[in-house]
């Protein structure tokens, strides 16, 4: 955690440092006053390398077919606009949203050039594309972070939900990609397992630890797993830290209450593959666009009259808000 903390600071500024601290005050002002204000920059993005994936897990909207957007990847050159516009202010770069990033070919350019301006940049991946190339040129693009995903110790746990995924290859990657790390002498990627608990695998919680331990990873997350479909409560954990809900009369009930209040909203926004600009990562078909990149500077965007209502309904009465009910923030 330490070392994710050096890395980030690292690349911070003067200006970045003074565009958190007007974000967070006008964040503070807007809660007590109910209205919004908005001083700063975003200071973080994410930016949807692309949305298919080679894997069907059962919550995921990709794997299980129901995201409703256009399939593909981002232009490389939209890519680099926004980056290239927000710089100045940004202090890390999100690139996954729905998919496998390592399924895109512009990936480790993003990466670079994000990178070559001074942001932080992490990722998350399934884990199945770590070969031998793909580790060198993610050591060789100076990505911050990688998430790498492991919901088992064992095959025939991991594939419940991880459907047509592969544990060894998985693992075999992350020794690659650990190996490289040694071999060039770099602490680049910050690499963190990632440990979604449900009911099936929340026996191995003790042992991935000790998995994490023996591979060398930097930090092993054990996480709570978000659900859209309660239908599929008999994956839901028993260990209640574990659990973001309730299963009430076989339905699932988020146990977090839900504020009147979102960080997210001030400090941050989603883009897709195709530009258009979200609230955050929980409004996974673009239900609540703003608008698109191209037709207007993301900087400009606090000044829509779209944001400005959304940002205010989440101040007043956040429940009305579809994709907050679902929403651990």
């Amino acid at each position: 955690m330490v070392l994710e903390i050096i890395l980030l600071i690292k690349k911070l500024t003067w200006y970045k440092t003074a565009n958190h601290l007007k974000l967070r005050l006008s964040f503070l002002l807007s809660i007590i006053l109910k209205k919004t204000i908005i001083w700063g920059k975003f200071e973080s993005l994410t930016i949807e390398p692309i949305n298919l994936c080679n894997l069907n897990c059962i919550e995921c909207p990709t794997g299980t077919n129901s995201l409703t957007r256009k399939k593909g990847e981002i232009n490389l050159e939209l890519a680099k606009t926004i980056i290239q516009s927000n710089k100045k202010y940004l202090s890390y770069l999100i690139l996954y949203f729905q998919g496998e990033p390592f399924l895109a070919k512009n990936i480790f350019s993003i990466i670079k050039y994000a990178n070559e301006n001074n942001i932080f940049t992490y990722t998350s991946t399934n884990g199945h594309f770590l070969t031998q190339q793909n580790c060198e040129k993610i050591i060789e693009s100076k990505l911050d972070k990688l998430i790498i995903s492991v919901d088992g110790a064992t095959q025939e746990t991991y594939e419940i939900y991880r459907k047509n995924g592969n544990l060894n290859k998985v693992l075999e990657g992350i020794k690659t990609l650990v190996d490289e790390k040694l071999k060039r002498s770099s602490t680049l990627p910050f690499i963190e397992l990632q440990f979604l608990v449900f009911k099936h695998n929340e026996h191995q919680i003790k042992e991935m630890k000790q998995l994490g331990k023996l591979l060398k990873i930097n930090k092993i997350s054990i996480k709570t797993a978000q659900f859209y479909n309660s239908n599929n409560y008999k994956y839901l954990t028993q260990i209640t830290k574990y659990s973001r809900y309730n299963l009430v009369n076989g339905k699932l009930k988020i146990k977090k209450k839900l504020k009147n209040s979102c960080w997210r909203m001030w400090h941050s926004a989603v883009i897709t593959i195709e530009g258009d600009v979200v609230p955050c990562c929980f409004d996974k078909n673009a239900k609540h666009t703003y608008v698109n990149v191209e037709k207007i500077d993301i900087k400009e965007i606090r000044n829509l009259k779209e944001y400005k209502q959304y940002s205010t309904v989440i101040l007043k009465n956040r429940k009305n808000i579809d994709i907050c009910n679902n929403c651990s923030e």
